[in-house]
């Protein structure tokens, strides 16, 4: 008798199982071809909506072109970037940005999965408290900022009276510090439901059988979050905290309301208003732009490095 295992109609099982990995992987390619086909107009289209003004900003950083003074233009080269990677206020806004970024994210991640466990686990008017939390990423960010302004105020803001521990005539937008907090506080409370509901994707991508196991294994709550949930969730928490860092990095309107970049706390973003808008200065507006840009960029390549997701395995490929 042959040593190799047959199955009905003479096909062996390594046949078997080598067709079913080619027809896996067929179908995976045609997946795959879909998806780049139905996508491709969307990109195509933001392409060309974004091509042009990228493009355009970085020929204008080459030049020191004021609005003031159009005929004047005059090529100068990098000598824009030159000017504002030497000048210490640049790094200082760039400090800054990655304090609004790395602070309201790290809070925003705890509160939102918090948020999203409920959002989950919850059985009764499930709707209405989703809907409920869902509330403040609804709002227009620049009315929530006027709102917590408002709060933070010394005169009729109701914080001070809250808080036991402030005086009741405290200015928040005085000094740096308590300003950066009200600031990083109208962030979280705006962005926190937009992780929330991410992190929610997430665990409804979690094998209830994979939590019952552990169960029955004896784990507890925190054992069967550490080593059963979160490791589940690694995909869905890497694109939560991408796009919220992104977004967090840009962070220009709480600031714009709430402080006008007072007290020190002006961001990158909010430094290419200031020459662009206020000052007239394309040029050097155009080079801080693009230097954004590039920052952006490589905020995304750390929070994918760190994360080191493997997105295939992830989907289950």
């Amino acid at each position: 008798m042959s040593a190799v295992a047959t199955a009905p109609g003479g096909t062996s099982a390594k046949k078997q199982q080598k067709n079913g990995r080619n027809e896996l992987s067929d179908r995976l390619k045609a997946e795959n071809s879909l998806g780049q086909r139905l996508v491709a107009p969307a990109v195509a289209i933001m392409l060309l909506v974004t091509a042009f003004p990228i493009l355009r900003a970085l020929y204008l950083s080459f030049y020191n072109y004021s609005l003031t003074s159009p005929d004047d233009r005059e090529f100068i080269g990098i000598s824009n970037y030159v000017t504002a990677l030497s000048d210490g206020l640049f790094w200082r806004d760039i400090a800054m940005t990655v304090l609004y970024m790395v602070v309201t994210v790290a809070i925003e991640l705890v509160i939102g999965f918090a948020f999203a466990l409920v959002m989950h686990r919850i059985v009764f008017a499930r709707g209405v408290i989703r809907t409920s939390i869902l509330i403040p990423y609804g709002i227009i960010t620049v009315v929530s900022g006027f709102a917590w302004q408002f709060a933070f105020t010394s005169s009729n803001g109701f914080v001070n009276g809250w808080l036991p521990f402030i005086d009741d005539g405290f200015n928040w937008f005085g000094d740096t510090t308590p300003a950066v907090i009200a600031i990083m506080v109208s962030e979280i409370w705006k962005t926190t439901p937009f992780m929330s509901l991410l992190l929610l994707a997430g665990l409804a991508q979690v094998s209830e059988d994979m939590i019952e196991a552990a169960k029955v294994d004896g784990a507890g709550w925190w054992q069967r979050l550490f080593r059963v949930v979160l490791p589940n969730m690694q995909a869905a928490i890497m694109v939560a905290v991408l796009f919220r860092a992104l977004d967090a990095y840009r962070i220009f309107d709480n600031i714009f309301v709430m402080t006008s970049g007072a007290v020190g706390t002006e961001s990158i973003s909010f430094l290419v208003y200031r020459q662009t808008i206020e000052q007239f200065q394309l040029g050097m507006g155009s080079a801080l732009s693009v230097l954004l840009f590039l920052s952006v960029l490589l905020v995304a390549f750390i929070i994918v490095k760190l994360f080191r997701v493997d997105l295939a395995r992830a989907r289950g490929e």
